[in-house]
């Protein structure tokens, strides 16, 4: 699993509302998967209306996400020592 951190933009009613989401998945297209069942099951955007700038892998120290922090928790650690 790697980090990623997708930046883009979303329909809100009748504005462009902008986004930035740190998360972990297995490659990109898991992660374009995963950014459009979010924002589909939080906000009940359709997937045609989430556009995603860009995409790319990031260090796991690089994010303060909850979930991608308790992910690699065990991994950093043990790469340290």
């Amino acid at each position: 699993m790697k980090a990623y951190r997708a930046i883009g933009s979303f329909r809100a009613r009748k504005s462009q509302q902008g986004f930035s989401h740190d998360l972990v998945a297995l490659d990109e297209d898991d992660a374009r998967h995963r950014i459009y069942s979010n924002f589909g099951s939080r906000h009940g955007v359709p997937r045609r209306f989430v556009l995603i700038d860009s995409l790319e892998e990031i260090p796991p120290s690089d994010s303060i996400a909850p979930v991608v922090v308790a992910h690699f928790r065990d991994t950093t650690i043990s790469e340290e020592e």
